[in-house]
């Protein structure tokens, strides 16, 4: 616990809680639960706590076997912690329409389907108000929902790519400034609170594509120990949603610095 104490005092507490964490976490469901339990004994806790005690039981001292096993865990919990952050990054670049050259033509075939299923927002609207009127007010809440995501006709695979690129464009309408290629050099000329805005916003994506990437690992874990399958696709469902939300927290807080710095107001509070 002092070892614990003192790494979390020297670490980041952002590292520490979105990596470490999650990462040790991650790596126990996965030697308790794929490594002891299994598909068979899925729910059988007293044979996992005797088996984590069998591991666990040194006599009073560490043994060689022993000692190799924690490092073993340590390693592994380190190594997640480092490799999510890149899996998040493809994630997020997946997430902005930004895909490769060699997944083009999926990026394609995605983008055509989100066309046939794209409605303009009054037809989503008139067929609220029907469904509403005939008393299914489920179907009325679902469209309503959708109504309030959709954007225009989609031109990327991904909403969050849509979302992006009319924040981009409706930036370069107001103001002609190219926020893709001069990002960077906004962060430096904001003041301290709207550049203190933006990077909150930026982290609250980067989150939630790291939680997209632990989704995908819980699932895949699924294959050794079934219940991380749902856990895993809940945790999809949540980070699916954090990530419309940080995307659109992301656009409006970037939209309202560039018209204040275009117009030369005060920075936003």
């Amino acid at each position: 616990m002092t070892l614990l104490a003192e790494l979390q005092k020297r670490i980041p507490d952002g590292w520490f809680l979105r990596r470490l964490l999650p990462a040790a976490l991650f790596v126990v469901v996965a030697v308790v639960g794929g490594g002891q339990l299994g598909q068979r004994h899925w729910n059988d806790l007293g044979l996992a706590r005797a088996r984590i005690a069998a591991a666990l039981r040194t006599g009073g001292s560490l043994s060689d076997d022993s000692l190799a096993l924690l490092v073993l865990v340590a390693v592994a919990v380190v190594g997640l912690a480092f490799a999510v952050p890149f899996a998040a990054a493809g994630i997020g670049a997946l997430a902005s329409g930004a895909w490769p050259w060699w997944l083009m033509p999926l990026s394609r075939r995605v983008t055509a389907w989100r066309v046939r299923r794209w409605a303009p927002p009054s037809e989503v609207a008139r067929e609220s108000v029907r469904a509403r009127a005939a008393g299914r007010e489920l179907r009325a809440d679902r469209l309503d929902a959708r109504l309030a995501r959709t954007t225009d006709e989609p031109g990327c695979p991904t909403w969050s790519g849509d979302r992006l690129r009319a924040t981009e464009t409706e930036i370069r309408r107001t103001t002609g400034l190219d926020i893709a290629g001069e990002w960077t050099g906004l962060l430096l000329t904001v003041p301290e609170v709207s550049r203190a805005a933006l990077s909150e916003a930026r982290n609250a994506y980067d989150a939630s594509c790291e939680g997209l990437a632990w989704s995908v690992a819980v699932v895949l874990l699924g294959a050794w120990w079934w219940p991380a399958a749902p856990a895993g696709v809940v945790l999809w469902l949540a980070s699916r949603q954090s990530l419309r939300l940080a995307v659109r927290t992301l656009c409006r807080t970037t939209e309202a610095i560039c018209a204040r710095q275009h117009t030369g107001g005060p920075p936003p509070a």
